[in-house]
């Protein structure tokens, strides 16, 4: 979600994970003392697969800030290592139970690459850079985490009109950056239960006619 609610804090945690203390609203804030139902999931199913995630790998509402007093706050932020390829893969995961209306659910698209491309701005007083600045996100992160769209909460032409309006806004991006080297992907929560977290079911919203799993290595025009 994007709020305009500005940061009291940022950072790094140990182990490159992003500080959580004192980033979020305080109405948004949830309890990070036990994983959650989907963060179990994913983890199990890492198990299974010879992979890493650990509850706490499973990371809610981390603080991103877009300028203008604007943020980006996923719904959370997946860390997972996949031990085949040792390589350690990030998600932001946005969960939908169907509570906005498709075109607002697309314009999440646009609000992640916004994060992709935004660099902060020099404080005031301080000497211009003689280089352009790096992006704010490479702060934390060696590259731009894919993103997850689980959507819930509407029947089978509910789902297909979230997936199209998700379409549309990657249509809108696909000149940038973002579009051509960030992985974003949608699946109903219907079918990750069926078919498991790692299942192949997550739909490209480049090309939601294929069907990919989310760790896959070539999943868009990028590889990530």
């Amino acid at each position: 979600m994007v709020r305009s609610a500005p940061a009291r804090g940022s950072g790094r945690a140990r182990g490159g994970r992003p500080a959580l203390a004192d980033v979020r609203p305080r109405r948004a804030k949830r309890s990070a003392r036990g994983p959650g139902t989907a963060s179990k999931a994913q983890g199990l199913d890492a198990r299974r697969r010879g992979d890493t995630c650990q509850p706490f790998d499973w990371i809610p509402e981390v603080h991103h800030p877009l300028g203008a007093g604007e943020a980006l706050i996923p719904g959370a932020l997946l860390y997972y290592r996949r031990e085949d390829r040792g390589v350690m893969l990030r998600a932001f995961v946005e969960g939908d139970r169907a509570t906005m209306g498709p075109e607002r659910l697309a314009a999440k698209l646009t609000a992640y690459e916004r994060l992709h491309r935004y660099t902060a701005a020099p404080p005031p007083g301080r000497r211009l850079p003689t280089e352009p600045p790096s992006e704010e996100w490479r702060r934390r992160y060696p590259l731009f985490a894919r993103v997850l769209f689980v959507l819930d909460g509407t029947g089978p032409a509910g789902i297909e009109a979230r997936i199209s309006a998700l379409h549309a806004a990657a249509r809108d991006l696909s000149p940038t950056a973002f579009a051509r080297t960030v992985p974003a992907l949608t699946a109903s929560l219907a079918d990750l239960r069926v078919h498991g977290p790692a299942g192949p079911v997550r739909r490209p919203v480049h090309n939601p006619e294929s069907r990919v799993g989310w760790s896959d290595a070539a999943v868009s025009s990028g590889v990530h």
